[in-house]
């Protein structure tokens, strides 16, 4: 097999990143544009020793399962990387993403992991459902224009209208564009380092219907956009703003936040708990099943009133301050500044006096978290919500030295997830419940809460 060969292929799974993956005499074809089902034409685009990546060029037998997807541009965008499979497929494929890496890379018992993995929570409607855009922008012969990145690439596909974003972003983005090319204030070139304007951040609050808009740029100057507000009149906004940019590199959001209409802010409620959301907090973009995701930790954290909760990664504080009813004290730990800042801001918004948040790699801050433990008569309970890359190996030490009776894993990739319940569960723990949460419609990624207990309760 050699590149640029073509060749006839049945699909049977599909990978990571949401290619198809099919065998020719036994030797493993990642396929793009390929779905489980399909038998495909594809070209060989790379050859390694034990795989090879192709590219359908013709599907000659569709699957039963593909459907016509709802976007025109679904398979050239990077985002929705499963949007022809129908939605039912897609749930059994996260499924059985999360227990095939419980077992391959957890090491656990097939016959445990179908005990305690519970079926995925999934959407009646996945569409529309996304409170957070940030849309990169870029120049076509002069004309400022943005849309998405397709995967794994920076070249730009325009859209002014992705059907996982509320409807009213069309309408901002079509304001702001309008604005810019009228202006001529030009986008930003990655290659040369010039432009001004590099990306537009929509953020909505759906319980509340507050919109916030911020622009990240360049460099800013105030005279380049006055008339911004005026243009943007009658569509509703909360909040205008800028993030100053100036490096010449991928990161998106700059240090700076300037504020130029509104608040600087907007507000959102989980439940019965508001949150104050900035250009910069993190906040769960799907708040429909945000909800189903903390009302799970909640459940399995079983709160009785007597317990000091332990919320590392808390970012703005959602999962803690909305624990914090069932709780005795709450302690939530953050290594970012400005989202400790917006946690205390949080629990002071809604009236919550029993949790304290402070700033600190998740190790060294969760030892601090235990400086006044009342021994062992003390119900600790750990909820960890670590970004994909997992808890470090220090965190996980700190853990079971501190030995809590009950930990609640939130995690958005099921390998590192599979990996860290690997050191824990070989160790003190046990495996209780898993339950995978669909969060990121028409995406490879899944959402997950796991359960674990003490083994000797």
């Amino acid at each position: 097999m050699n590149k640029n060969d073509v060749i006839n292929v049945t699909i049977d799974d599909i990978g990571i990143h949401g290619e198809g993956i099919g065998k020719v005499d036994g030797f493993p074809l990642f396929v793009k544009n390929a779905l489980p089902g399909d038998t495909v034409r594809a070209v060989i685009t790379k050859v390694r020793p034990k795989f090879a990546y192709a590219k359908a060029i013709e599907i000659t037998d569709p699957s039963p399962d593909r459907v016509i997807p709802k976007c025109p541009v679904a398979r050239q965008c990077g985002g929705c990387q499963l949007q022809e499979l129908s939605y039912e497929k897609q749930l059994e494929f996260k499924q059985r993403t999360v227990r095939e890496k419980l077992i391959r890379i957890g090491g656990f018992d097939p016959e445990i992991v179908d005990r305690v993995l519970e079926p995925i929570r999934g959407m009646d409607a996945p569409w529309r459902f996304r409170n957070k855009a940030q849309y990169p922008v870029a120049s076509d012969h002069g004309r400022v224009t943005a849309g998405f990145y397709a995967g794994r690439t920076h070249h730009l596909i325009e859209q002014d209208d992705c059907l996982l974003e509320p409807a009213v972003n069309a309408k901002i983005l079509e304001a702001v564009l309008n604005f810019v090319n009228e202006r001529k204030i030009p986008a930003y070139d990655e290659e040369k380092g010039t432009g001004i304007l590099r990306h537009i951040m929509i953020r909505h609050g759906f319980t509340t219907k507050e919109i916030l808009l911020c622009l990240i740029v360049r460099k800013y100057r105030e005279r380049d956009w006055r008339g911004l507000a005026d243009a943007l009149e009658g569509i509703g906004l909360t909040s205008i703003g800028f993030s100053v940019q100036p490096e010449n590199n991928n990161v998106i959001m700059g240090h700076e936040i300037i504020p130029v209409y509104g608040k600087p802010y907007i507000e959102d409620r989980i439940g019965e708990v508001r949150y104050r959301i900035s250009p910069k907090s993190f906040y769960q973009v799907n708040p429909a099943q945000t909800k189903v995701l903390y009302d799970l930790a909640k459940e399995c954290a079983g709160l009785t009133g007597q317990e000091m909760l332990i919320d590392l990664y808390c970012g703005i504080g959602t999962i803690g301050l909305y624990l914090a009813d069932s709780a005795r004290l709450v302690r939530g730990v953050e290594v970012i500044p400005e989202a400790v800042g917006d946690a205390r801001v949080n629990a002071e918004l809604n009236h919550i006096e029993n949790a304290e948040f402070m700033v600190g790699d998740a190790g060294d801050a969760f030892r601090e978290c235990l400086k006044d433990r009342q021994g062992a008569s003390d119900d600790l309970v750990v909820v960890v919500d670590p970004p994909r890359k997992g808890c470090s190996g220090g965190l996980l030490d700190e853990i079971l030295k501190a030995s809590p009776n009950r930990i609640v894993y939130v995690s958005c990739d099921p390998a590192t997830l599979a990996r860290d319940l690997k050191i824990l569960c070989d160790q003190d723990y046990s495996l209780e419940r898993v339950i995978p949460v669909d969060q990121f419609c028409h995406s490879v990624h899944v959402e997950t809460v796991v359960l674990m207990s003490r083994a000797d309760r």
